[in-house]
């Protein structure tokens, strides 16, 4: 019997769905930065395994080629969070000020 012939579209559909709202709950309830950029970072995975899972199973690679400019733009978030990470070593304290103001 061959396991990787029953893994089905709906799979990757399912974890996606978890992973899409594992990053709607942390940019939700979290008020720190990093930890907001990191949520974005789960939203844009999420995205992208659904469009490599459509891609496959419609048997064309336009959702592939989506999947690699999220992928960029994935990198490009990854950069301004380091940009934000050397800000928060200078200064020591980085909050939202939409955060602080819901206090």
């Amino acid at each position: 019997m061959d396991t990787m012939n029953d893994i089905t579209t709906l799979h990757y559909l399912i974890v996606a769905a978890t992973l899409f709202t594992l990053g709607v709950t942390g940019v939700l309830t979290r008020r720190d930065v990093i930890v907001r950029l990191m949520s974005l970072e789960l939203i844009l995975t999420a995205v992208s395994l659904n469009l490599v899972a459509f891609s496959h199973m419609w048997g064309n690679l336009y959702g592939q080629v989506f999947a690699i400019f999220v992928i960029i733009i994935a990198a490009t978030q990854a950069v301004v969070g380091l940009a934000i990470a050397v800000a928060f070593r200078r200064n020591g304290e980085i909050e939202i000020p939409a955060a602080k103001a819901s206090r």
